[in-house]
């Protein structure tokens, strides 16, 4: 049965303040000199440490892309038409991800997910740096698309910004063109009450004139000197009731 990754996991520290005895020398080793002590790293100069070297010697170029992205929400389209490569062995950054994440290891410390990865690595012959080539490539196509849509919102957003501002400018010279028809219109009314108004005087001046008149032949006097019913309740003029006599009787 192939073995999994995840049972590639070895660990050769020694407990501190265990008391287990070193195992014995090989045959034909007994009366070599010790070998020389290794210096060890001096603190944050680590596994991690070594990774991030990696990375920072890492030179990919700027990502380009074969066709467009139908769904941005899709990043595995975004690597596609960037043209990412995909080792033989298969072993992306994503697939280490999704590794870390694995319920043998997830729960484990930093160091031991890390020293686990690596000898999973080594045991299928893949080198770190080819995992972090990979992880830098998607990450740098991610940010190119992230520009190519920022670029496309904005020559968007300059578009409808000049559309909207010729809308604005046609809805300004509609409004002032409307203004002053409708200025107009209320103007004309106000100078057909003012002339109808001063009319009313008059007619009301007639009336009184008539009415005196009739006064002395007829009673009660069928003059009226009032203002008329206005039809305010839509009724045309000629159905509105008529106007009391003057001197009449309630």
């Amino acid at each position: 049965m192939e073995k999994k990754w995840y049972n590639y996991f070895v660990s050769t520290d020694q407990p501190e303040g265990s008391t287990e005895e070193a195992p014995p020398p090989a045959p034909g080793q007994a009366n070599r000199p010790p070998a020389r002590p290794v210096t060890p790293r001096p603190a944050g100069s680590s596994a991690a440490q070594a990774v991030a070297d990696i990375a920072a010697t890492v030179t990919i170029p700027e990502s380009r892309f074969a066709g467009p992205v139908n769904n941005p929400t899709s990043f595995n389209e975004i690597y596609q038409a960037a043209e990412i490569p995909v080792a033989p062995h298969g072993y992306t950054i994503l697939k280490v991800a999704d590794m870390l994440q694995n319920e043998h290891i997830r729960d484990m410390a930093p160091t031991v997910k890390r020293s686990t990865i690596l000898v999973a690595l080594d045991a299928a012959g893949v080198k770190v740096q080819e995992v972090i080539q990979d992880a830098v490539r998607r990450d740098k196509a991610l940010d190119t698309y992230e520009l190519v849509q920022e670029k496309s919102i904005l020559e968007l957003e300059n578009k409808k910004n000049q559309e909207n501002r010729q809308y604005q400018a046609e809805l300004d010279r509609l409004r002032a063109e409307y203004e002053v028809k409708i200025r107009k219109n209320n103007d004309s009314v106000a100078r057909e009450r003012e002339r109808f108004s001063q009319w009313r005087v008059q007619k009301q001046q007639e009336e009184q004139k008539i009415a005196e008149a009739v006064s002395y032949f007829a009673s009660p006097n069928p003059i009226t000197t009032g203002r008329p019913v206005s039809p305010a309740a839509g009724l045309p003029a000629s159905e509105a009731p008529p106007a009391k006599p003057r001197g009449s009787e309630p």
